[in-house]
C-alpha cells in the first residue's frame, strides 16, 4: 500500500498519516500525535497536505476529528486526477505540434 500511495505522489510521511488513520478510524490531532509519535506542528503539516489532495477529511467540531477516504475511493479520486493530467497533456501536445506545423511553414515558405 505504501508504495502505491507514493507512487501517487503522496510523501512517505502523508502516506504513514494516511495509513494509521485508515486502520484506526477517526481521530483527534492529540491522538494522532500519540500513536504515530510525531511532533505537533509535523503532523498538521501532513494533515493539510493529505486534505488538500483528498485523502483526510476534518470534521467542524472542536477538537476536530480527522478521517481517512477509504482506500478504493481514494485510488478512483487519483485515478481521475491522473487522467485528467493525461487529457490536458494530449491537448497540450496537439497545439504544440499544430504550432510546430505552422512555423515550419512559415520557414519553408
Amino acid at each position: 500500500m505504501f508504495k502505491i500511495l507514493e507512487g501517487f505522489g503522496l510523501s512517505r510521511s502523508d502516506t504513514v498519516v494516511y495509513v494509521y488513520l485508515a486502520k484506526t478510524g477517526p481521530q483527534r490531532g492529540r491522538d494522532l500525535m500519540r500513536g504515530l509519535r510525531m511532533p505537533k506542528a509535523q503532523l498538521y503539516l501532513r494533515l493539510n497536505n493529505l486534505r488538500q489532495k483528498g485523502a483526510v477529511t476534518r470534521s467542524s467540531e472542536h477538537p476536530a476529528l480527522f478521517s481517512a477516504l477509504a482506500f478504493e475511493d481514494l485510488m478512483n479520486l487519483f485515478i481521475r486526477a491522473n487522467i485528467e493530467q493525461v487529457e490536458t497533456l494530449r491537448e497540450t501536445r496537439e497545439e504544440l505540434q499544430a504550432r510546430c506545423r505552422s512555423v515550419a511553414k512559415k520557414i519553408n515558405d
